[in-house]
């Protein structure tokens, strides 16, 4: 029985070392503060090792990842207790030190539809029709939201905005 505990042990931190960039990444954009994305990430892949999911391939597993990591980042926002925090609690704390670019911030300023598309998009690669199986939206809609999208980036940031 040990074996099998230590194959998947094995799996597991193959899985992390391959991931943990991305699940951290996914989650800081809905989490805003390294604390709630650190335990975002922690739950993600609680999650992976309670569920042990079989992957078709590394883009399976990515993409099983991101949904959950954005299910867990969703599910944390609307708990109850978060709702109830005062905002201007954490005025004078100081902010996270992660090093972002105009672009990204504007990107991580637009409403959670928008953000999700436009993340796996242009800083994980995906395609459109990826996108859509990993969101479970049609793939029109995601087209529509990227369109959208660009076009807020497009007023927001002027001639910093540079598609790829």
């Amino acid at each position: 029985m040990s074996i099998s505990l230590l194959r998947a042990d094995k799996e597991i931190a193959e899985i992390f070392e391959r991931q943990h960039k991305t699940v951290y990444r996914v989650c800081f954009a809905y989490m805003k503060n390294s604390s709630d994305t650190e335990d975002a990430v922690q739950d993600t892949f609680f999650r992976l090792i309670k569920a042990a999911p079989a992957f078709e391939s590394v883009e399976h597993e990515k993409a099983w990842l991101i949904r959950t990591a954005s299910n867990v980042c969703r599910n944390a926002l609307k708990h109850w207790w978060r709702r109830r925090e005062d905002i201007e609690d954490y005025r004078d704390i100081p902010a996270e030190q992660i090093e972002t670019d105009e672009v990204f911030q504007t990107v991580m300023e637009l409403p959670d539809k928008y953000k999700s598309a436009v993340y796996l998009y242009y800083y994980e690669g995906y395609n459109s029709v990826e996108i859509a199986q990993v969101l479970k939206k049609p793939q029109s809609t995601i087209r529509n939201y990227l369109h959208e999208a660009r076009a807020i980036l497009r007023e927001r940031l002027g001639d910093d905005f540079n598609e790829k």
